[in-house]
């Protein structure tokens, strides 16, 4: 279960949520471009200057909507070298009469007038400039459809200079204004079978005396392009909408002080920001009113800001979710968890630092964020899961050697499991083989007097202190045999001093069961002993058996020819250890003395022993 290949599967998942693209991740992606939005410096605006309807207007010229002569005189005592966009109905009659005096004055004034999409039907079309679409694709199935248009009344719509649509792209999945904050918009819409363009689009042309309005649609893209006249192309969203840029700072001044105001050759752009006749609209930079919005989008295209969103954008952050996701993994099962932990750092600062430097120098939109969230997702899944396993692999080693091996060894087995891989080495060791010499008469004991409790105390006892004896001089118990030990030095930790090892540990063994002796005849049972072979050679170590179950043990010529030492000291009156002339020679003390020479069953020729 717990592996690296649960890791992939998180891997799958998660860049299934990134292509799936739900709610929540979109809300986080567009959240992260907002923050690289406000990273930009505020911009002063000279040019364009808004025009609030505020409630300082309202106590000068009263009940809104004002009689439309108040505009007229306003119009009439500005500069003739400015340019009035209105981002206000004008859709009903002025109930004092004053529109032909309004008509009047935009003829005389450059002046765009605003219309709003509706999806009520039946209402009328409003003039249009004529847009020329370029490419194989059909617009009408990229642009955004509205029924129809609330405009000015004709009257007024003949006299402006130019008329645009305001309207935000709408709150839809998949778009930059999905969850109603105004990114992005439209350029272009369609109403009535006819395209319109925006507000501040509008105005421009209409500033720069441009003829009409041109487009680029393909089957794939959608909307690749509007352009007016023969200005450079303004890349767009497939839908035709344009990514604003907010962060441009605009004069404003009250309706109420405009007439005895000197302004000339600016963009004024009327809106109203008095209490309870405008809604306010949610951008990357804060609320603002709509004509601010029509004024950003203005200063936008005027300047050739392009915010470059490109619908395969979404396509490469992906690839580079799989890649980063992919080389974390092989990092926190190929390196240190220390390495793993800082290269991961290291890969979402790069990914951070990256996404901040092409905002910064190009106006690139790259999300990192979702891809950053999945780096630390899968960086914990995986160190988890190594952990996990590192952990099992201590216990397992813990389990195997804890009764068989001193605490300092399981330690260092348990620092480097691969010790104790599957399989086996061919190395030089030592072997002990340890019996209870005289058992049968002290079972016999026991067994009359009805005590087999006392027997297995007597084993245990025995056994406990012999095992201490040979782990304190660091050997391996590889099984108890009864009352019969079998123990081995140099393995599964290298040890050079091997066969001293073993011979000391004999000697401490005999100092003990001299002790053993004396309590058990004090408790009046029959005398016992013990025979200890030792022998030094070449057999294979490791863990042996099945994936399932193995056990670390050793196989060979050396382990049995220790066992048949052990079984040569009841031919010995007094001699407890016997050695092969293989351990005697690596003893460093060599404090042995020459015993025999034996013929020993699987061996032609015979063995020469020593005892210490």
């Amino acid at each position: 279960m717990y592996s690296w290949k649960t890791v992939l599967l998180t891997i799958v998942a998660l860049v299934g949520v990134k292509i799936w693209s739900p709610y929540l991740i979109d809300n986080v992606r567009w959240s992260y471009f907002d923050v690289l939005h406000e990273t930009k410096e505020k911009q002063h605006v000279e040019d364009i200057l808004l025009v609030n309807i505020d409630e300082k207007s309202i106590d000068k010229y009263g009940q809104y909507p004002f009689p439309r002569d108040i505009y007229s005189d306003t119009l009439w005592e500005t500069h003739h070298s400015n340019t009035h966009v209105f981002n206000i109905l004008f859709a009903e009659k002025d109930r004092f009469g004053g529109d032909e005096v309004f008509a009047n004055a935009l003829e005389n004034r450059l002046t765009i007038l605003s219309s709003a999409p509706t999806i009520q039907k039946e209402t009328g079309n409003a003039p249009f400039v004529n847009t020329s679409v370029f490419g194989d694709g059909n617009i009408q199935d990229h642009v955004w459809n509205f029924s129809g248009l609330v405009s000015p009344i004709p009257q007024l719509q003949n006299s402006a200079w130019g008329m645009g649509v305001t309207v935000a792209t709408p709150s839809v999945a998949n778009t930059p204004n999905f969850d109603g904050t105004t990114r992005s918009v439209p350029l272009v819409i369609q109403a009535n079978g006819q395209l319109y363009p925006s507000l501040g689009f509008e105005t421009l042309r209409a500033f720069y005396d441009q003829p009409n309005y041109q487009t680029r649609v393909t089957q794939d893209a959608g909307i690749e392009w509007v352009k007016m006249g023969r200005d450079k192309p303004i890349q767009t969203t497939s839908s035709g909408d344009l990514m604003v840029s907010y962060w441009n700072h605009f004069d404003s001044i009250s309706f109420a002080d405009l007439k005895e105001s000197d302004i000339q050759n600016k963009i004024l752009v009327y809106g109203l920001t008095a209490e309870g006749l405008s809604n306010p609209i949610s951008t990357p930079m804060g609320v603002m009113y709509p004509h601010e919005v029509q004024a950003h989008l203005i200063q936008t295209v005027s300047t050739g800001v392009q915010i470059q969103q490109s619908y395969y954008f979404e396509f490469l952050e992906t690839v580079l979710l799989v890649i980063v996701l992919l080389l974390i993994l092989v990092s926190v099962y190929k390196l240190p968890t220390a390495f793993s932990a800082i290269t991961c750092l290291g890969i979402v600062a790069v990914q951070v630092g990256g996404s901040f430097y092409v905002w910064s120098s190009s106006l690139v939109l790259f999300d990192i964020f979702w891809s950053s969230i999945s780096s630390i997702v899968v960086f914990g899944h995986a160190s988890f899961n190594k952990y996990y396993r590192t952990y099992q692999e201590k216990m397992q080693i813990k389990k195997q050697f804890q009764k068989y091996l001193s605490p300092d060894m399981v330690e260092e087995l348990q620092k480097d499991p691969s010790k104790l891989r599957l399989g086996g080495d061919k190395k030089e060791m030592t072997f002990l083989f340890m019996d209870i010499c005289g058992f049968t008469p002290v079972s016999e004991h026991y067994k009359n007097n009805n005590d087999p409790e006392g027997l297995v105390n007597l084993i245990n006892k025995y056994l406990d202190t012999m095992t201490k004896i040979i782990l304190s001089h660091g050997g391996t118990i590889d099984k108890y045999m009864g009352d019969c030990i079998m123990a081995f030095w140099n393995a599964p930790l290298d040890c050079e001093d091997h066969a001293q090892k073993a011979v000391d540990a004999s000697r401490e063994i005999s100092e003990k069961a001299d002790e053993l002796i004396k309590e058990l005849e004090e408790q009046g049972l029959p005398r016992i002993d013990v025979g200890i072979g030792i022998n030094t050679g070449e057999c294979i170590v490791g863990n042996m058996g099945s994936e399932l179950r193995f056990d670390y043990s050793v196989i060979g010529d050396a382990v049995n020819l220790a066992s048949r030492l052990e079984g040569q000291t009841r031919n010995y009156d007094g001699i407890r250890v016997l050695l092969s002339a293989r351990t005697a020679g690596l003893g460093k003390d060599h404090a042995y003395t020459r015993v025999d020479d034996i013929k020993v069953k699987g061996k032609e020729e015979r063995v020469i022993i020593y005892t210490c």
